[in-house]
């Protein structure tokens, strides 16, 4: 009887250990900075629709700009508009992006009269930081930004526009307590929380269910990040529960990576003024891509409408 139970004492013992090691290495895929395997980095062919864009925003005469947020030195681009205005969209990237990466989305704007402020979110690009936010920690730099831009010019009016985790960002500062200069939201492809879309992973990525892996990773997180996946912080839809801003949603029918599904999650709990627009045939973060013409029509028809 003294062996069994030392037997599974041991077996008990060893599981924990392979629980925890896996744990560890998840976080690392995660939410540590660097490169992943599951992200392809590529250059955008010269015939993709929106390769001429990149060209001539990347061309544009930008300023650099610097701020310090939790100890953390910051960075982005700031491009002023040909003609002078109040109006500025700060573009916010995806995960394990950077600003560089959202040059097509800085020229639509561009061309659209508005000024451009494209960060490099923490632990990405040419900004510090070893861990990677979700959009919770994003959320509190993407603010920070916006009050330099309120600093800096008191009348200005800004715009949020967010892809994939810089969506989720977008939408998890829509329940904060923001300036009033904050005067609408552009979300393409955010997910409803880190914990729908990590579980989500866990799933299609590796075959794996949440528990127990996901409750320990969440659990490094919180020790590491100061955060959990399933905390109200970290939900897109408990943020847009206090949102009353007007709100553009946009979401491929076709992404396997943020399930399309979530759009209409998100697009339920906001408050305010709301529009969504799903794009036929477009996989994740390809809806600009996907359908140019039509992605510039609607976000035209609603700076138009709010």
């Amino acid at each position: 009887m003294k062996l069994l139970l030392k037997l599974c004492l041991f077996f008990i013992i060893i599981l924990i250990v392979i629980s925890i090691a896996a744990s560890l290495y998840f976080f690392k895929v995660a939410q540590v900075r660097g490169p992943k395997s599951f992200i392809n980095e590529s250059n955008t062919p010269t015939s993709s629709p929106i390769y001429q864009d990149e060209k001539e925003f990347l061309n544009l005469n930008k300023e650099t700009l610097t701020l310090t947020n939790d100890n953390l030195k910051l960075t982005a681009w700031y491009v002023p508009a040909e003609k002078t205005t109040n109006k500025t969209v700060i573009v916010v990237h995806g995960f394990n992006a950077k600003k560089e990466e959202m040059a097509a989305y800085g020229m639509l704007f561009h061309k659209l009269g508005y000024n451009v402020l494209m960060p490099d979110n923490r632990a990405h690009g040419a900004s510090e930081g070893k861990l990677i936010g979700y959009g919770v920690t994003d959320s509190r730099d993407l603010i920070k930004w916006t009050e330099r831009l309120v600093k800096q010019n008191a009348n200005s009016e800004i715009t949020y526009f967010g892809l994939s985790m810089g969506a989720a960002t977008v939408m998890m500062a829509s329940g904060q307590d923001l300036p009033k200069n904050v005067k609408r939201i552009i979300e393409d492809c955010g997910y409803s929380s880190v914990w729908d879309e990590l579980r989500y992973q866990a799933k299609s990525m590796y075959g794996l269910p949440a528990f127990p892996i996901l409750y320990e990773v969440s659990a490094i997180s919180k020790l590491s990040a100061g955060f959990t996946y399933g905390s109200p912080e970290a939900s897109s839809l408990v943020a847009l529960s206090h949102n009353k801003l007007p709100t553009l949603f946009i979401h491929g029918d076709a992404d396997d990576f943020v399930p399309t599904a979530m759009v209409h999650d998100n697009y339920a709990a906001t408050k305010g003024p709301k529009m969504l627009w799903i794009v036929k045939h477009a996989k994740h973060s390809q809806s600009l891509t996907t359908d140019k013409a039509g992605y510039y029509a609607k976000i035209s028809e609603f700076f138009a409408k709010y």
